[in-house]
């Protein structure tokens, strides 16, 4: 997928002086890319302050690994990673916990920075696939990750209750080593 505007990013971890930001993207990265999934009233509800201080806890643990994008030193998105969470994963399988960008910086190529520079990570850990979790109906999340080189899993969506609403996510599931995973593009300017 091609930016529409490239923007030269610094790709870096969280600091703890970040966390605002991240959890200013955050709540509205949901609120833009969830309204037709989730309901207003619950987007409405999501509380920048909350998600600031378990972003802080975050950081300050190292758990995830957090990342942030920064153009001109204002953090316009972020990616946070680990191992996989799911039961009964092995242990050489990472995963993108989470993606967001910054609603107005939408197609810069600040996730695909995000995801170059995560994915180096982990390969760094050892992990040699990555997997993340999406809602089907977020069709723009789903074309980045098709053109990052993840693919639908073959298993069965899981289901949860979130705002009132029963939703469900499909995971995905991209190699390590660099087959299909959109390698042609061009790498973050800068990286820590």
């Amino acid at each position: 997928m091609k930016p529409e505007r490239q923007l030269s990013m610094h790709i870096d971890h969280a600091q703890s002086a970040d966390a605002r930001a991240v959890a200013d993207i955050h709540v509205n990265a949901w609120r833009a890319a969830y309204a037709s999934v989730l309901s207003a009233e619950y987007l409405a509800s999501l509380s920048v302050d909350a998600r600031e201080a378990m972003w802080r806890q975050c950081i300050a643990a190292g758990e995830p690994a957090l990342l942030v994008a920064k153009h001109h030193g204002a953090v316009v998105g972020w990616l946070s990673f680990g191992a996989s969470r799911g039961e009964g994963a092995p242990p050489s399988e990472g995963e993108v916990w989470a993606l967001y960008v910054a609603p107005a910086c939408w197609s810069t190529g600040a996730g695909r920075q995000l995801w170059l520079r995560a994915r180096e990570l982990m390969r760094d850990r050892g992990f040699t696939t990555c997997c993340l979790w999406v809602f089907p109906q977020n069709e723009r999340a789903i074309r980045f990750y098709r053109a990052a080189g993840f693919v639908a899993a073959a298993r069965p969506p899981q289901s949860f209750e979130l705002g009132g609403r029963q939703l469900q996510e499909v995971r995905y599931v991209c190699r390590m080593d660099g087959a299909g995973s959109g390698d042609q593009a061009a790498p973050p300017q800068t990286v820590s």
